[in-house]
């Protein structure tokens, strides 16, 4: 018999949610950086076997929102507790347990397989571990306890060992060439993200967002247009760096990173626009695919 299912990753900003989808899928689906807030949409990645098909979902960290695009973010992850066969809660070694406690709470009434996932274990003592994992069983008495590194792909086969077990007899829900629910034009957008992420500091990366305008397919290679989006006319002017330079270096080394992640030669123009308080304006949001349902 066949088996299939959604299995669900949530916790809180920048424990490695990323980092372990990206692991368990084996391709770089997710945005992973060390800034907190990196991931803002809730995204699949869908692992095939001949006898299996695991659909893992990546969801932006839980906060308690202070403007409409954290709203609409914690709306992802709290609808990633109610369509999972499986939920994976991700946690770290060093963060309070007690965090965000309103969603440990959802998630200590699932009636569903939860594996409570401790990552990061190469950052602390093997007796610390202990109480660690003390801790957490009596806050999430009913789920399995896994301790982990996925940075270093420490205990993520004994993970998908038992996810397998865990998955329910079912034929596939997407095709088996399927990688990801997302379109090309997705991750296009991300990977630009990702490298103002990297190369701005403070605000600015949260500031911005990304729209990918056009994306022209031949045998050989993709032009791309895209529009990245500030809020301030302020940040428009950091965003593209004196004479150019940092708009520049960031379209260059978004420019490799699609080349890699497509496979294809990528001519790729950017543009730098206002879009003031899109954070907090319904109908720019839901244009920028902010919308949970």
């Amino acid at each position: 018999m066949h088996k299939a299912g959604f299995v669900n990753i949530v916790g809180n900003p920048n424990v490695g949610k990323s980092t372990l989808m990206n692991q368990l899928v084996g391709e770089r689906i997710s945005i992973a950086t060390f800034k907190a807030q990196t991931t803002r949409h809730r995204i699949m990645g869908i692992v095939n076997t001949p006898e299996m098909q695991i659909v893992f979902s990546d969801t932006p960290g839980v906060l308690k929102p202070n403007y409409k695009l954290q709203e609409s973010m914690l709306a992802f992850s709290e609808s990633a507790l109610t369509d999972a066969d499986v939920l994976l809660y991700v946690t770290d070694v060093v963060e309070a347990p007690e965090k965000n406690s309103d969603f440990l709470a959802k998630v200590a009434k699932q009636t569903i397989p939860v594996i409570l996932l401790i990552n990061k274990i190469d950052m602390t003592e093997q007796a610390k571990l202990g109480d660690i994992v003390e801790k957490w069983h009596g806050l999430l008495p009913n789920a399995e306890i896994l301790p982990i590194s996925a940075k270093n792909k420490f205990g993520t086969d004994i993970l998908l060992n038992r996810i397998k077990e865990l998955l329910p007899d079912s034929p596939p829900y997407f095709d088996k060439e399927q990688l990801t629910d997302k379109p090309a034009r997705f991750f296009v957008t991300e990977i630009i993200r990702e490298k103002i992420l990297l190369y701005y500091d403070k605000e600015i990366p949260y500031s911005v967002e990304v729209r990918c305008d056009s994306f022209k397919e031949t045998e050989r290679n993709i032009h791309i247009t895209a529009t990245i989006y500030v809020e301030r006319d302020s940040q428009k002017g950091i965003i593209i760096g004196h004479q150019g330079v940092a708009i520049k270096k960031v379209s260059t080394e978004a420019r490799k990173a699609l080349e890699k992640f497509f496979g294809k030669s990528i001519y790729l123009e950017t543009y730098v626009k206002v879009d003031k308080d899109w954070r907090s304006n319904d109908r720019e949001l839901n244009a920028f695919g902010y919308n949970p349902s």
